[in-house]
């Protein structure tokens, strides 16, 4: 693989060899020995695992992304005149943390320089104090300008300099609030966003509108290519282009900013606010992430609502509860919080390792998550107004976006758990049954919250280019909610039938499947083969064993599996990378599940696991195996590197679950 030039490659693919396995056959520990060394490993990690569990019941890992909430969360600061200095050092002090050698910042670890993220982090660390003369900084501006400046970043980014006249709004995309009054049958109807884009784009138009700039605390010429000419003119697509017929709809939207009826507009604005503010979660936040607390905030600020109006200071305050406060007194922003999904997944973990059904641990986790259970609409209504609500969301308050993988797992994870009041827990699971059902899109798959959010045109727009803005359906979720239906009886279900057959149609001709929601071939495929062995399929089927053959031919020479993020941009990286664990425990799930017990991957997968288990129960894991955007947006769940190699463990050594001792315990 050979350098691009916008930096975003470089480094070889890992490759695997044929002979690895040979080589490594003597020195491999026999059954037996792997067998105690599974068990040595569940036992510490169970440990690990529970003495981490809230006293009401749930979990939660950190969730790293990258430096731009952080760099955001200082801008935010700045925009409201309210940053202080202990905040600021706290901000810079992680932010420094993460520079690279380059003087860049990446969007994950030991990935390339990103110019977006690499521009944040500069200027945070501008209002920080640091001088654009420190070796540090100067480093970061060069490579900035080598790389076009400014005028080459993303469009949000251009946003928060435009905040504060480091940009002009005239030369950003135009983002009307009378999208606000759009039916949902007309394409580019707010709806047709993905949840995450309509949330964030919704506070923008009201921004857009306003076009307010605050003073600069300092100039950014060192940006620039050409401090002189700092958004050079450039040629527009051909008119008979998608892009071309797009940045001309734009041109026609900058002219109808300045003879917009004031009428309409004002209306308009209005409409958004109040879509806004019906739209807060009992916490304060918005829809459970920072972007779009962080822009309502900013919308409804421009709209008159001082600081310390309930809405807004119920905002700032969600807001703090993002952060994370670090031992060398460094302070992490979190993109969003994921209570409910390491939950159902350390329940599932434990479970599966052998933990009692009736442990108060299981128990104590079940009883939280029921009560966490949506019992109202919300915008997914729109597209399925007659549907029962019933889903659980992925973060403590989010009752608008429920979302559907989320719903499955914490299903999966109630039917392992024995509590006392069975009938409460059959009426939380039929319910979250019922809605995942009815939010089957109309090909046979499951997106992550909406139905048939599949609108060709919100990613056409000049002003998405920050990553995915629609939610269409995924192998994995679709696989999720398949493994789900199947262990509650419903494999013969017409619904479950379209879904396995989407799955099966979608398996790449290498065997393995695109994972939107992890890092990557390896989480699709981990989620999708133990769904379709759940719905029946034999472990003999043609899909089953192409995946097999796919994931033995990807794994490492040190046992273990693990893919880069770079493999959602290049063809070399599918299924390549340093070997991780909890990817590693994605890989063992679906070669367990096709019946591959006993062969040399799977021994070679479990050793892996219990010899780069550290002294606590444990695993390192630097590297961001979460998907939010792929490619564009990535995650490192810090729970992934315990439950999933936990869970791995657990159905070696004690098999799959439900099998005629689940079904019996299912039936307890």
């Amino acid at each position: 693989m050979t350098a691009t030039t916008d930096g975003s490659s470089g480094a070889t693919a890992p490759q695997t060899t044929s002979a690895t396995t040979a080589q490594l056959t003597d020195t491999t520990p026999g059954a037996a020995g792997t067998d105690a060394a599974a068990g040595r490993a569940i036992q510490r990690a169970t440990d690990f695992l529970l003495a981490r569990q809230d006293d009401r019941g749930w979990w939660k890992g950190d969730l790293d992304t990258n430096v731009t909430m952080d760099a955001e969360d200082l801008l935010l600061r700045q925009f409201l005149g309210i940053r202080d200095k202990a905040t600021t050092d706290a901000a810079a002090l992680f932010i420094r943390g993460e520079q690279r050698e380059d003087g860049t910042w990446a969007t994950f670890y030991g990935g390339p320089g990103e110019l977006s993220t690499t521009i944040e982090a500069y200027v945070a660390l501008r209002l920080a104090g640091d001088s654009p003369d420190d070796a540090h900084m100067a480093k970061a501006s060069a490579w900035v300008r080598e790389r076009g400046g400014i005028a080459a970043s993303r469009v949000f980014t251009r946003i928060w300099l435009a905040l504060f006249g480091w940009w002009k709004w005239d030369d950003l995309p135009e983002l009307p609030p009378e999208l606000i009054y759009f039916p949902k049958w007309m394409p580019l109807n707010i709806y047709d966003f993905g949840c995450w884009a309509r949330q964030t784009i919704v506070p923008l138009t009201v921004v857009s509108a306003k076009r307010p700039v605050r003073p600069a605390p300092f100039p950014l010429d060192e940006l620039h290519t050409d401090a002189r000419d700092p958004n050079p003119a450039k040629p527009l697509a051909p008119v008979a282009s998608w892009d071309g017929a797009f940045q001309r709809l734009d041109k026609i939207m900058h002219g109808y900013h300045k003879v917009a009826l004031k009428r309409l507009r004002k209306a308009a604005v209005n409409s958004a606010a109040r879509w806004i503010i019906e739209r807060q979660e009992n916490d304060g936040c918005w829809g459970g992430i920072q972007p779009p607390a962080v822009y309502s905030v900013i919308a409804l600020h421009l709209l008159g609502y001082d600081l310390e109006h309930p809405v807004l200071k119920a905002g700032l305050a969600s807001l703090d509860r993002f952060a994370v406060w670090r031992e060398d007194g460094a302070r992490m922003i979190e993109a969003c919080q994921s209570p409910v999904w390491d939950t159902c997944l350390a329940t599932i973990a434990l479970a599966d390792a052998g933990l009692p059904a009736d442990h108060p641990a299981l128990v104590r986790a079940a009883e939280w998550m029921i009560t966490e259970q949506i019992d109202r609409p919300g915008d997914w209504s729109v597209r399925k107004p007659q549907l029962e609500p019933g889903g659980w969301a992925f973060e403590f308050d989010n009752d608008n976006y429920p979302d559907i993988d989320d719903t499955a797992e914490v299903v999966l994870a109630l039917r392992r758990v024995n509590h006392p009041d069975k009938a409460r827990v059959e009426r939380a699971i039929e319910r979250g049954v019922r809605w995942n059902l009815g939010m089957q899109s109309k090909n046979g798959a499951w997106g992550a919250f909406d139905v048939d959010n599949t609108s060709p045109f919100p990613n056409r727009l000049p002003f998405c280019d920050f990553g995915e803005v629609i939610d269409p359906p995924s192998a994995d979720v679709t696989g999720h909610v398949v493994e789900m239906l199947a262990i509650e009886g419903h494999t013969r279900d017409p619904r479950t039938r379209r879904g396995i057959e989407w799955l099966l149609a979608e398996q790449e001709d290498s065997g393995a499947w695109f994972g939107r929601w992890g890092v990557n071939y390896v989480y699709g495929t981990g989620s999708v083969v133990p769904a379709l062995i759940a719905a029946g399929l034999p472990a003999s089927h043609p899909a089953i064993r192409r995946a097999v053959s796919w994931l033995e031919s990807v794994q490492n020479e040190d046992g273990g599996w693990g893919e880069d993020l770079r493999s959602y941009r290049y063809e070399d990286w599918k299924g390549h990378g340093a070997s991780t664990a909890s990817q590693t425990g994605w890989a063992l799930l679906a070669l367990l599940a096709a019946g591959e017990r006993e062969s040399k991957a799977v021994e070679r997968g479990v050793t892996y696991l219990a010899d780069t288990q550290t002294e606590d129960g444990t695993w390192d894991e630097p590297y961001f195996t979460g998907t939010g955007f792929p490619w564009d947006f990535s995650i490192n769940y810090h729970l992934y590197r315990q439950v999933f190699p936990l869970t791995a463990l657990g159905r070696y050594v004690h098999g799959e679950p439900f099998s005629d001792k689940g079904a019996a315990a299912k039936g307890s």
